[in-house]
């Protein structure tokens, strides 16, 4: 009878410790799990594994090249208690689900995750949402699914092909030019693509021409024009003899006819919404953010930002790493509603579905957009850092662009004529805003010409001919390159930041004016690279490896045959390399001065913000001093030192004084004889002049 009751009594227990317990939620960071938790409930538990818990070994190749490239994971270092803590949360958890990001390595991370915790691979485990909202995360957890091996397998792939490649090049450039080296796929066409153009600007020879712009007047009206030619045909202006030609057969005082008008209606398309890259070269050229600060901020604004206001924490934009411009219906719909509401029907592209949308499983390729379209930037600026809200306002702005009306200009073309000497001046005025209604970023400047028409006659007002000439193509910023490599096929939305992180970091370039530079460590890496192993460098060969990754991720390529296609021709080359390769030296420049200390010769080094001076008796003497660029004034505030051009950390240019800390001058815009005669320092954008030129120093 007692015994009875006592086994009445655990079972009891039992049945109640069952009821308690949670369902466990797994995601890749803190701040999303906040997010998740609060939109799922008390049944949920919602923990991070703060990114990837197995990965490859650092210290070894980690991948069994004679056994179908088995790789062989390790528990990442450091990872251990997180590992323990997601065992005991999930030893006691009434079901685990994984909710990783919705992509290759999101997927990566959930299956490493299965592995780790050993749940069942049957199981419907895995759960995906494109955007963290309340009612997209609920719904994705009513249709879990399993692992999907293909989306592994891709991410499998492309990480062992990359291990393979640097593991293999890295000890050889170790070997020839110094420790530290690295290479690989994407990285190397990148910096091959900054070389190449750095060689077209030291190759480039400029070219003389001119041009000759003219003001013109009618009554109190004044338009430019620009000289087309002669007699109907149009006419190069290539040195100052073709000038003077056409200043000869003019008479200016006497009155020019207008012999053509041409007025047209001219519409701009909005451009789609934001991908990845388009979202990076967007951010990089309006808002000078770099490549990693972008990525870093709309990984926060995807993650949640607290709203307060009882909303507490909510994702802002949907998934950040797409290669997609779909938009879903029910964001169609929001938004055509919310431009409807605001502007009217007329700048709309489509009508608003008063009925419920229906909407299917959701697609992880799916452009990046606002969650509500009705969260203004305006409405939570209050809530939002400066940076996140820059880009807030540029990804909902370009979402709502895409979905209005174009923008309709009025434009006029005319030709003036005296004595058979062409000019030719075009005009534009917005008729009806559009799309610039929500992207005003994206509008045309009016540039209207006066009422014209056949047979009116202008006068002249001046002519200002030039002489120019042609430029080298430029330098790459972040955004032309991320242009470029896309447009090759290189490399995905999750590549482009870290592989313009990495050229940095190893110091193969630096920045200038925002422009990649190459080094002249950059220089003899590539060209090591690009002599002994051709295909890594080669758009085409890397454009179609990525292409195979494509494959595997849809099921139409199995990972292996892709690996040892690539590995069979490129382990010959390595060899080739090993055997042929020797010892590059590189020497170190005199600076032409001796150090302040010993009295040693100094010498040129190269650091991780660019060259300095360094004692050549290091270590015995560990003086250095930066190199800077004198501009050939006295400091006009203390008299004695020069006026010297320095840099920031983040590159960016100022002037100061040569004597300084004795000396705290220092000013943004070049100083000159004129505009400094006083010794004053102008202050510019709110900055902390002298702080910055401490950093520095």
């Amino acid at each position: 009878m007692v015994e009875a009751k006592a086994t009445k009594k655990t079972s009891k227990r039992k049945s109640t410790k069952k009821r308690n317990q949670k369902k466990l939620v797994i995601v890749e960071s803190p701040s999303k799990a906040k997010t998740i938790e609060k939109y799922l409930g008390s049944g949920y538990k919602v923990v991070a594994s703060i990114g990837h818990v197995r990965d490859l070994p650092k210290s070894t190749l980690g991948v069994d090249v004679d056994n179908d490239y088995e790789p062989r994971y390790i528990n990442i270092r450091g990872k251990g208690p997180v590992i323990k803590d997601l065992r005991k949360a999930a030893k006691g958890a009434k079901a685990v689900y994984l909710a990783s990001d919705p992509d290759r390595e999101g997927e990566a991370i959930a299956w490493h995750l299965q592995h780790i915790l050993d749940l069942d691979p049957t199981n419907a485990n895995r759960v995906v949402f494109n955007e963290i909202t309340k009612d997209t995360v609920k719904n994705a957890f009513k249709t879990p699914r399993t692992i999907n091996q293909d989306l592994v397998d891709a991410q499998q792939a492309r990480r062992i092909i990359d291990r393979l490649v640097g593991y293999s090049i890295s000890p050889i450039l170790w070997k020839t030019v110094k420790r530290g080296l690295s290479a690989g796929r994407v990285q190397s066409v990148a910096l091959g693509l900054i070389l190449a153009r750095e060689r077209e600007i030291q190759a480039f020879e400029p070219e003389e021409y001119w041009t000759l712009d003219s003001e013109f007047k009618k009554g109190r009206s004044k338009f430019k024009s620009t000289f087309y030619g002669f007699d109907g045909k149009k006419q190069p202006l290539p040195d100052n003899a073709s000038i003077q030609a056409v200043l000869k057969r003019l008479d200016k005082d006497a009155d020019f006819n207008i012999t053509q008008v041409t007025s047209k209606e001219r519409k701009r398309q909005p451009q789609p919404p934001f991908t990845t890259s388009t979202m990076q070269q967007t951010a990089n050229n309006q808002l000078k953010f770099r490549t990693r600060k972008t990525m870093m901020t709309a990984q926060q604004l995807y993650e949640g930002v607290n709203l307060g206001r009882g909303l507490g924490q909510v994702g802002l934009i949907t998934y950040m790493r797409t290669d997609s411009t779909r938009l879903s219906s029910q964001a169609k719909n929001a938004a055509a509603q919310y431009i409807h509401n605001e502007w009217g029907e007329e700048y709309s592209r489509h009508k608003p579905v008063e009925a419920a949308l229906q909407e299917g499983a959701q697609d992880a390729h799916e452009a990046i957009r606002p969650t509500d379209v009705n969260r203004t930037p305006a409405s939570i600026k209050d809530k939002l850092t400066p940076d996140q809200f820059k880009l807030y306002s540029l990804i909902w702005s370009r979402f709502v662009a895409s979905l209005m009306t174009p923008e309709i200009l009025d434009t006029m073309a005319v030709t003036i004529e005296q004595n058979g000497v062409l000019f030719h001046a075009n005009g534009s005025k917005t008729k009806f805003p559009g799309f610039t209604k929500a992207y005003p970023a994206a509008k045309e400047k009016d540039n209207a010409l006066p009422a014209l028409a056949v047979g009116d006659v202008v006068g002249l007002a001046k002519s200002d001919p030039q002489q120019h000439f042609t430029m080298p193509p430029a330098r790459y910023t972040e955004a032309a390159l991320i242009k470029a490599l896309e447009e090759n096929g290189v490399g995905r939305p999750s590549t482009y930041a870290p592989t313009l992180d990495t050229i940095q970091r190893r110091n193969y370039v630096r920045i200038d004016a925002r422009k990649f530079v190459p080094t002249e460590l950059g220089e003899i890496v590539q060209n090591i690279v690009e002599d002994k192993f051709p295909d890594i460098t080669n758009t085409k060969f890397t454009a179609q490896v990525e292409h195979e990754l494509d494959e595997i991720e849809v099921g139409d390529e199995q990972w292996v045959p892709v690996v040892d296609t690539f590995y069979r021709p490129f382990s010959k080359e390595v060899q080739s390399a090993e055997e042929t390769l020797e010892k590059i030296t590189m020497h170190d420049e005199l600076a032409e001065q001796d150090c302040e200390v010993c009295g040693a010769p100094m010498l040129v080094k190269m650091g991780r913000y660019g060259k300095f001076y360094a004692c050549s008796r290091f270590p015995d003497c560990r003086n250095t001093k930066a190199i800077v660029q004198e501009i050939g004034l006295a400091c006009p505030k203390c008299k004695k030192g020069q006026v010297v051009e320095r840099k920031t950390k983040r590159g960016r240019r100022f002037y100061g004084c040569s004597r300084y800390p004795d000396c705290d001058f220092v000013s943004w815009d070049k100083p000159t004889e004129a505009t400094l005669p006083d010794g004053t320092t102008p202050k510019k954008e709110g900055d902390d002049q002298h702080e910055t030129a401490g950093k520095a120093k």
